[in-house]
């Protein structure tokens, strides 16, 4: 059994803030912006649960309120909004934030040591957040929880059958990109929570890894003390609350306006300006039945906007071809479009406006995930035809509330609106089993209490520990305790002398809770596995390999994604081969000495090569770093990597001063990590090509050669007691 739990929740896009969300401002804030808040705040009052912090992208941003650049917005003393700075400070869509989420994951990581408390869960909300939490996950030995909301691959599928290119799919959406990670992130998660058994079947299934992943199917809560029956307050006695009141006005002034005779049924859909929303569809369907249209008013509220032609192009696409339906169908007085609603108060009131003159909710979403407007729909009261696409198959089979329809068939939607609002008797049947509905099924304490049974398992709250990925000294836990760092070329500086090597291991040994070790060379990755299993008295926690163009934890079973993002800008790894194969006094290394971020070759030491290769390859506007040891062995690496970069990153990602970090090294491929703000050590049996750094004052020359070298290094800079060696 352990104390209570520390979770931390990812949803990194859209506009996120806890008083009145801006739901369907655009298509990123809708209602995984709800949900999240609202699963955050109601898990959060468990008594299992010390705190649930929620992250999401701080934005600075003249175009949006000053909420979202709050670093911190705190809800309750156990639920928090932490707002991480990545990609700037503009307010930007979803799919242009994906090369930035390392950014993310880094400030988060030093948000983890400042606060000096780990998690216990990590639940990521769509595939950019599952991008963060695998991240997260590794470092911290945490169990990943992963809801989607939305996936790729059936999205892709419903926007080609709609007539796009897949070019401009992916384009437009980053939807190769995007599916990638997500047949990651369900390689990875511990368990995926989905909506519905069809989510599970249908969308999930059409992934390679979909057998990789435990499923759990929770459906959605919502909130009933808002949510609640439209004849609720006209129990006597009943006191409404003045917000309430306020909100019920509103609507209907804002309604009254539209409409010639506002007394009649009102028909109500309301989502984002979305194509996939379908809401042209309900237009053509009321627009085409003159029968419908005398029965009943309509009214669509398509999200927030100020001036259309200044929206993103798919929300403009949208909402001007309301308009210009509106106009076809001459639906002037029928038809109201109003500009906005405040979620918190007058979207409750909206549906129970709509129950009170006894109308039909409408969600004919060509693809519906879940549909949680039918739940709160049905939760007041309001019976609903939906889509039979999704989630709202469940929901209808669970509630009795409403008839599915196919989105594509006009004469079957107004048919079934008509036949709520003209059957009395049906109408009330709906009514009636759609609030006993919601209540048995979607309040939020049953969805808490379920996904409270689910990740029990993982927490050793109820009988053993089955958290697969647990492991002694987490990566990130380590990382954020430790206080001396000691990194160390391999060759003739680490290894050399078996002895001193062995001493060196024992002094490591003894002082694993202080100090962590690393290695920093340019060998590859499976080299260097390969002396680690030689040497398997030390375990390196970090292994800077390929001459600092990559980054290993743990003994090499996981590579730091961040450090490979930020070394990839502008760098062109075949137009620089290309550029070097001409010269005829290069000789390519042997394969294994290659790798993604690093060019190899042999090269003797003759005069003026080197400046040669700097001329040539500025000359083809290359952008790189060149580094040249031993008078043989040159290496072309990304302009940002290095060994010295490489530790300067870790130091920054980490938190860690680089006064507490010990570089040790014997020759010109250390020189650079040498030169850094780091301490540093020169093993006696350096090369003449580090004499010129004797006159850097945090650099160490030691009279003794290979590990006991290093040694002498860690008493020079009082890494540990010499008591205890």
């Amino acid at each position: 059994m352990r104390d209570k739990i520390y979770v931390q929740m990812f949803s990194v896009h859209g506009l996120l803030r806890y008083e009145n969300p801006e739901l369907g401002r655009d298509a990123d804030t809708g209602g995984q912006i709800k949900y999240v808040l609202e699963m955050a705040e109601e898990f959060s009052k468990r008594e299992e649960v010390k705190m649930v912090d929620l992250f999401t992208r701080l934005i600075s941003d003249k175009r949006v309120s000053s909420d979202y650049s709050r670093s911190v917005e705190k809800i309750s003393d156990k639920f928090r909004i932490i707002r991480i700075r990545c990609g700037g400070q503009k307010y930007i869509r979803k799919e242009m934030l994906w090369p930035y989420l390392d950014e993310f994951i880094d400030k988060t990581i030093k948000f983890i040591k400042q606060e000096a408390v780990y998690p216990d869960i990590i639940h990521a909300h769509y595939a950019d957040a599952g991008y963060i939490g695998i991240q997260l996950s590794e470092y911290f030995s945490t169990p990943f929880i992963f809801t989607g909301h939305s996936l790729g691959r059936p999205k892709k599928g419903k926007l080609i059958d709609e007539g796009m290119a897949k070019d401009e799919i992916n384009k437009k959406y980053r939807m190769e990109n995007r599916i990638f990670n997500e047949e990651e992130i369900i390689k990875h998660a511990d368990l995926v929570v989905a909506s519905t058994y069809q989510e599970v079947k249908m969308q999930y299934g059409m992934y390679t890894n979909k057998n990789l992943a435990k499923y759990s199917v929770i459906p959605p809560g919502i909130n009933l003390d808002k949510f609640y029956s439209f004849y609720h307050d006209m129990v006597p006695g009943i006191k409404k609350e003045e917000e309430y009141i306020q909100a019920h006005a509103t609507i209907l002034e804002k309604l009254n306006c539209f409409f010639i005779h506002p007394e009649k049924p009102l028909i109500l859909t309301l989502c984002r300006a979305d194509k996939r929303k379908n809401i042209s569809g309900l237009i053509d369907s009321y627009g085409k039945d003159k029968e419908l249209q005398a029965i009943a008013n309509l009214a669509i509220f398509a999200g927030i906007r100020k001036n259309i032609s200044e929206m993103e192009e798919n929300e403009k696409d949208v909402l001007t071809q309301i308009l210009l339906l509106m106009d076809k169908y001459d639906l002037y007085g029928k038809m109201a479009i109003p500009k906005r609603h405040n979620f918190s108060h007058e979207v409750p009131e909206l549906y129970r406006i709509a129950a009170e003159k006894n109308g039909v909710f409408v969600n004919i979403a060509l693809t519906e995930p879940f549909g949680l407007t039918l739940i709160e729909a049905a939760a007041c009261g309001l019976p609903v035809v939906a889509t039979n696409d999704g989630g709202p198959r469940d929901i209808i089979s669970n509630c009795k509330n409403g008839i599915l329809v196919d989105p594509s068939d006009n004469r079957a939607i107004s048919a079934a609106i008509k036949s709520i609002i003209v059957d009395k008797e049906k109408w009330k049947d709906f009514s009636s089993k759609g609030i006993k509905g919601v209540k048995n099924h979607y309040g939020w304490k049953a969805h808490v209490e379920k996904y409270a049974e689910e990740v029990a398992p993982f927490l050793g709250i109820k009988g053993e520990v089955g958290y697969k990925k647990a492991v002694g000294n987490p990566v990130g836990d380590r990382l954020t305790r430790l206080k001396y760092f000691i990194i160390s070329d391999i060759d003739n500086t680490l290894i050399g002398n078996d002895e001193a090597f062995y001493v060196f291991a024992k002094i490591l040994k003894e002082n694993e809770g202080t100090i962590c070790f690393g290695v920093a060379t340019g060998r590859s990755i499976d080299s260097t596995m390969g002396l680690v299993k030689r040497y398997d008295s030390i375990v390196p926690d970090i292994i800077i390999s390929s001459v600092g163009s990559e980054m290993y934890y743990r003994g090499g079973t996981f590579a730091d994604r961040g450090w490979q993002a930020h070394i990839s800008k502008r760098w062109h790894r075949e137009k620089i081969k290309f550029v070097l194969d001409k010269l005829n006094f290069l000789t390519y290394q042997e394969d294994e000495n290659q790798g993604n971020y690093k060019i190899s070759y042999y090269m003797e030491d003759q005069k003026d090569r080197v400046a040669q290769l700097h001329d040539v390859l500025v000359r083809n506007k290359c952008h790189y770093n060149l580094i040249y040891s031993h008078g043989k062995f040159l290496d072309i690496l990304p302009h940002r990597a290095s060994k010295g970069k490489a530790i300067k990153y870790f130091s920054y990602k980490w938190g860690i001063d680089l006064d507490k970090i010990m570089v040790c090294g014997d020759s010109g491929n250390d020189e650079e990590m040498l030169r850094g703000n780091t301490l540093g050590v020169v093993v006696g049996n350096y090369t003449k090509e580090l004499e010129k750094l004797k006159k850097k004052t945090k650099i160490y020359f030691s009279k003794y050669k290979y590990a006991e070298g290093i040694i002498d290094g860690i008493h020079k800079y009082n890494f540990i007691e010499r008591s205890k060696t």
